[in-house]
């Protein structure tokens, strides 16, 4: 019985070291491909976003807050 235990522990630990191997070796990003961030917000409803400077504006606006911009819309 204490065998049983013993190799069950040995197992679990082989395992472990095992996952752990494989997150330190893995690639951080796909390779070839570089992420772009995108210039608009996550969020924007209700919003005009500048074409100039990216802020963004009330719907409202027809000129942009930040650069003065003309907004489309």
């Amino acid at each position: 019985m204490e065998q049983l235990y013993l190799a069950a522990l040995v197992l679990a630990i082989v395992v472990l070291m095992l996952a752990l191997a494989r997150i330190l070796v893995r690639p951080r990003s796909p390779a070839g491909k570089v992420a772009v961030e995108s210039p608009f917000a996550v969020s924007s409803e209700g919003m005009k976003v500048c074409p100039k400077c990216g802020m963004g504006n009330l719907w409202t606006e027809s000129r942009c807050i930040s650069c003065a911009a003309a907004l489309r819309g």
